[in-house]
């Protein structure tokens, strides 16, 4: 007969399916808000790179669950739906509503077969249509992490219903619905923890509905056996047998459940929960006085908030404190109902049973009456009690509908909740459109709550609205003048408003609010690790004043003192030690990080940053390596590691290198420092084309790109195409006028190639006004006095140039034959040379050691951090120095030192051509 009527037809399906589309169709038009950014924009976990046992490993929001910092909220299958949803559509959060709609269905339709269980069809069904337009329900389904929830719930009352049918004739046990429901309560706790309460509902529908006993006819019985009167009844034997199964794979699950989270209960600060931390008795009058509060949202859900931590409901600190009468109230009305349904027999009293089990027992873990949870209310844990609180109002109203004279008004009445719930419904559901939306709609319920007011700050924030985003930060200070974080918030947007004296003042605010160092007693015990952002954030701040690098450093220190595992402290302090000429100590800071956590692909970039700054290449490739092996697409490794191969000088390395820089283009396609560097091993590679190509990407995503334009150049002009150079060495000039290398390469062509002597000497000229003690544009210039048959300049200007640098030979070979010119010709106008036969010095480069012309990219590498500045999961990575391309290479291969020996011969066999010019041979 159960069976019979537990079955949902297909008109019914139908209803609820356009029920809650109805409802909740505008869902799929919000975004990413709230929770949802932890747990799906900022989750790992969720990307098809990260291993699957990862989930099986980190919590919901993807931490490890060893670490302290942990929610030690273990939902490995409900992040595995997310990671299905990012493999479809990544991060499309239509996607992501969309299957939560689908999951809510799903979940109506199960509870209205649970409700035909203990009420007749109409009245299931109404209950089924309350729960699906209930407005409680829009935090559960709108919000992408209600998820765990629903998914949670399938589970729960697959679980239930599957436990049903354990009872075969004649009252025998039938194991198998007992172990698929043992294997339910596991996958719904998988799914999030309350999932094991159904193993509570099962015990109690096998006593009181199942076996139909009632608390006299038990205690009755308890006592007759005590007294030795009697035994105990077989059929009461094998319930005890199926409830002693039930109970032991509960206290398995419970057993797994606690070795997951190590033995550890998460820390909670007293904003999140200001009760859990209060003396008694206001501890237990709140907690108490919490479960009305939740009662009342399910009787009247008009207004909603996201966010119930910190002031939202003041402590109940005294016991005449008048909330006390609506604690007393509830619990009077409770009683009742569990008297009613204890102590008489008769599917009414049944009814009420399993409404109250389904009301209490999946409320427990989140009532803070056993243990602290990290809220005070929370609107989605009422998604399963309120499948309760539906059976007893479609119960109530099925009796009223049956009295002739309510009849019309019962169904009135029911007509008016389920439209006016299902227009809250759907009006709160543009509440969760965005950030903002939400936190502004939670504002106009509470505005004690310091962190709404954060939370509009950090959705300005966001939108680069700093000036607005201020204002809701420091009201947060005043709403709450000892929070922490809000201190902070406010230190960091006038960080980012550039007012920096009055961004420190408030790091220092925060920081004096953070408790002293107490020996033996444990910090993290005593407040959130996140808090400890503070140091990091005040360091970070002064260390841009190169006077107070050290007191930097002393706040670093100070971080790690109170956290000897604070990860994020010894790689800010690496940073910084690198900044101060400390590569050694450095070093120490970051392998002592890598002691915390080895999976951090920036740790080892930072690492291989490192050890370039140690002069050891080799290590430094290895760390670059290790990063890319834990993160393939690690945009820094990738790059710079690229240039340290193309730095080596090994062409064995180049294949590698141009591998990994055509990859960091495929992610950063827009910076056209990559296209820059896959020209450059182009051109070691002698493809001269492929080289042009690259050169000319870089220019079209960088106009102004120094490095490209010049070398492009340098290319044109090293492949006998010096006309075509001339155009870029002109937009080169125009950017930047004083590029010496780009005149001297420019002057070159335009006296070897156009004939321009007076261009040519412009150029000169002006490389001398930049610097008057650059030999080779002086020298070039001594040529083309000599071109210009003025030999009395020319001798002056090469005695300048020899005292400029009395070593080079070639200046005083040349000033020899200019001086030999000027005594033999005399007075005579005899001085004349071919035209065509003069080089300058630039010219002599270009032929022989374009090598050393070339703008070599040498970077100045920074490390990669990972600042904490606000919640724990925003990273401000620092990019490296790109545009810094004249350096010379401070060290050089025996193979470079080689080959510049080979360009110095050839360079020194063309001198002796000009030589033999300047001698008119």
């Amino acid at each position: 007969l159960l069976e019979k009527m537990a079955d949902v037809s297909l008109k019914e399906a139908a209803l609820i399916v356009g029920v809650v589309a109805a409802c909740y169709w505008n869902s799929l038009f919000c975004g990413f808000v709230f929770d949802d950014v932890s747990a799906i924009l900022d989750n790992k976990d969720l990307h098809p790179s990260t291993p699957l046992k990862n989930l099986f490993q980190n919590d919901f929001w993807g931490t490890p669950m060893s670490e302290e910092r942990s929610h030690k909220s273990y939902r490995p299958l409900t992040v595995l739906t997310f990671r299905l949803n990012y493999l479809f559509s990544e991060l499309n959060a239509v996607s992501y509503h969309f299957l939560n709609l689908v999951f809510h269905v799903v979940v109506c339709i199960v509870f209205l077969k649970v409700c035909k269980l203990f009420l007749d069809n109409r009245s299931s069904l109404v209950a089924s249509l309350l729960f699906a337009v209930h407005p409680i329900h829009t935090e559960a389904v709108t919000g992408v992490v209600g998820r765990a929830e629903l998914l949670s719930s399938i589970f729960f009352l697959a679980a239930f219903l599957s436990y049903t049918k354990s009872k075969g004739p004649d009252n025998t046990i039938v194991w198998t619905p007992i172990a698929v429901t043992v294997f339910l309560v596991a996958v719904a706790t998988l799914c999030k923890e309350q999932g094991i309460t159904v193993v509570g509902i099962c015990c109690v529908y096998e006593v009181f509905v199942a076996q139909g006993y009632t608390l006299p006819v038990l205690l009755d019985t308890a006592v007759q056996i005590l007294r030795g009167k009697g035994s105990i009844p077989f059929s009461m034997l094998q319930t005890l047998l199926k409830l002693i199964v039930l109970m032991f794979s509960t206290l398995l699950l419970v057993v797994v459940r606690v070795q997951v989270i190590q033995s550890q209960l998460p820390v909670f600060t007293r904003f999140d929960n200001p009760a859990a931390v209060s003396p008694s008795p206001a501890r237990q009058l709140t907690f108490n006085y919490l479960l009305p509060v939740n009662a009342w949202l399910l009787l009247n859900p008009s207004e909603l908030c996201c966010d119930w931590t910190m002031g939202t409901i003041p402590l109940v600190e005294s016991l005449l404190d008048v909330r006390n009468v609506a604690t007393l109230t509830f619990f009077c009305f409770l009683g009742s109902l569990i008297v009613f349904s204890l102590r008489y027999p008769g599917d009414s009293s049944k009814t009420v049973l399993m409404a109250l089990c389904l009301i209490v027992l999946p409320f427990i873990p989140a009532s803070n009456l056993f243990f602290p949870v990290g809220f005070v209310v929370a609107e989605r844990v009422l998604y399963v009690p309120s499948m309760g609180f539906c059976i007893l109002v479609a119960h109530g109203w099925k009796k009223l509908s049956n009295k002739s004279v309510l009849r019309k008004i019962s169904w009135v009445c029911l007509a008016a909740v389920l439209f006016t719930h299902a227009l809250k419904t759907l009006h709160r559901n543009w509440d969760w459109e965005s950030e903002y939306t939400l936190f502004m709609s939670a504002l106009k319920v509470n505005k004690n709550n310091a962190k709404l007011w954060n939370n509009v700050g950090h959705a300005l924030e966001n939108e680069k609205n700093f000036e607005r985003a201020l204002q809701f930060f420091i009201q947060a200070t005043q709403v709450q003048p000892d929070d922490i974080g809000a201190h902070m918030n406010v230190g960091r947007t006038y960080k980012n408003l550039n007012k920096t004296k009055e961004a420190e003042e408030s790091y220092m605010i925060a920081k004096s609010l953070m408790p002293q160092i107490i020996p033996g007693k444990k910090y993290a015990a005593r407040v959130a690790p996140n808090h400890l952002n503070v140091y990091i954030n005040l360091a970070n701040l002064i260390r841009a004043n190169e006077s107070r690098l050290e007191e930097a450093d002393q706040l670093y220190r100070q971080a790690i003192s109170m956290r000897p595992d604070f990860k994020q402290a010894y790689i800010s302090r690496g940073e910084l030690l690198l900044k101060m000429n400390k590569p050694l100590k450095a070093k120490e800071a970051y392998l002592r990080a890598l002691e915390l956590d080895r999976t951090n692909a920036d740790l080892w970039y930072n690492l291989a940053i490192v050890y370039i700054e140690l002069k050891d290449p080799t290590e430094a490739l290895k760390n670059f390596n290790r990063a890319l092996e834990l993160n393939p697409t690690h945009k820094l490794a990738l790059f710079n590691s690229a240039l340290l191969m193309q730095e080596s000088g090994d062409a064995r390395l180049r294949p590698e290198a141009k591998q990994r820089l055509l990859h960091y283009v495929k992610e950063e396609p827009q910076d056209a420092n990559g296209y820059f560097n896959l020209g450059m091993l182009a051109m070691d590679d002698k493809k001269d084309m492929e080289a042009e190509a690259w050169m000319k990407k870089a220019i079209r995503l960088q106009p102004n790109f120094r490095s490209a334009l010049f070398n492009l150049a340098l290319l044109y002009s090293q492949t006998a195409k010096e006309l075509m150079a001339l155009p870029i060495l002109e937009d080169l000039l125009r950017y930047y006028p004083d590029h010496t290398k780009g005149l001297i390469l420019k002057g070159d062509i335009l006296m070897n190639q156009k004939k321009d002597i007076v261009g040519a000497k412009m150029c000169f000229e002006k490389i001398l006004e930049l610097d008057p003690n650059n030999v080779q544009g002086k020298h070039n210039l001594c040529v083309v006095y000599f071109e210009e048959r003025d030999l009395i300049k020319a001798e002056k200007c090469l005695v300048e140039t020899l005292a400029l640098a009395p070593h080079e030979e070639y200046i005083q070979r040349h000033l020899n034959i200019v001086r030999s010119k000027i005594a033999s010709l005399g007075a005579t106008e005899e001085s004349s040379l071919p035209a065509d036969g003069t080089a300058t010095a630039a010219a002599e480069e270009k032929k022989n050691s374009f090598q050393n012309l070339k703008e070599v990219k040498n970077e100045q590498k920074t490390t990669q951090t990972t600042v904490d500045n606000n919640k724990g999961h925003s990273k401000n990575k620092k990019r490296t120095e790109k545009n810094n391309m004249d350096k010379e290479t401070p060290k050089k291969s025996t193979k470079e030192i080689k080959d510049i020996e080979k360009k110095r011969v050839a360079a020194l066999k063309r001198l002796e051509e000009i030589e033999r010019i300047l001698n008119g041979e």
